[in-house]
């Protein structure tokens, strides 16, 4: 089948996702040697427009795993603002080296909803978002030779394809609840409600975290006020050049120590054609 462009969209709160379908969709782009798009849907005003591609398109759409599937505050928008119109894809999650669950046979699902045909699948190790201690380094230099060698198997199964091919299996239930994060005690860790707070010594109130949230829910004329969703990305705690956003919910904390506990064992990325 003809590639005519290699198309890239993703929402990456801290910059994993990003980084990870930019390589696979770089190596692709360069192999097929046509441009390559490149389209985040991470801002809120980023997710008010509407994404249409067409069948000559390769499209990587990439997500990090929430709780074990897609964050359920952007989910709505991956089922309404893209349009695949036939475009061959590849759906691509990310996830901080505890498990990815359901989250790429959501995706798939969700794609296949979309209009695109799902050519390939992956989930691949990136930092986690709450700590420094899982995952840390990745995607590492082995890992991007795993993501490079994913795009070339990608290229070429398309370049072999005479036809529309059948959906990708991946594991997983797209239809499966979220998994729930539980504490050092074993039970469920309840934090929806955890906002980042603010030390004031620190902040120099210049905005940059309520650029970065994904949700749009700290107040730009006062970082201190935080009156939107927050979906604990810790996008703001990342990018916060001086040090002053961080969490101290009681319940969250007991979640990041759990999994600082029990999942530091490397994982593997898993890819499928």
């Amino acid at each position: 089948m003809e590639i005519k462009r290699v198309c890239i969209l993703y929402f990456s709160a801290t910059g994993n996702t990003e980084k990870t379908v930019g390589i696979i969709g770089e190596t692709l782009a360069e192999a097929w040697g046509v441009p390559l798009e490149r389209f985040s849907f991470t801002r809120p005003a980023e997710r008010e427009k509407e994404y249409a591609f067409q069948d000559t398109d390769f499209v990587m759409v990439g997500a990090p795993t929430y709780a074990g599937k897609l964050p359920n505050k952007i989910l709505p928008d991956f089922q309404g603002k893209l349009h695949g119109n036939d475009a061959l894809a590849a759906a691509v999650v990310t996830f901080g080296n505890r498990s990815y669950d359901n989250s790429l046979a959501e995706l798939c699902a969700v794609l296949e909803a979309d209009g695109f045909h799902t050519a390939a699948g992956g989930a691949f190790v990136g930092r986690h978002a709450f700590t420094d201690r899982l995952a840390e380094g990745r995607p590492d230099w082995n890992d991007r030779q795993e993501l490079k060698n994913f795009a070339a198997a990608i290229s070429d199964k398309v370049n072999h394809l005479t036809d529309i091919p059948a959906p990708i299996a991946v594991p997983g239930d797209a239809t499966a609840p979220y998994y729930t994060p539980k504490g050092t005690d074993g039970q469920p860790a309840k934090f929806l409600k955890a906002k980042p707070l603010t030390d004031l010594s620190r902040c120099t109130n210049c905005g940059a975290c309520a650029r970065v949230c994904p949700m749009g829910a700290i107040d730009p004329k006062d970082v201190c006020s935080v009156p939107g969703t927050c979906i604990k990305c810790q996008a703001c705690v990342r990018k916060c050049t001086r040090h002053a956003k961080y969490f101290e919910d009681a319940a969250f904390l007991s979640h990041v120590a759990m999994l600082e506990q029990n999942f530091t064992e490397p994982k593997k990325n898993e890819a499928f054609l």
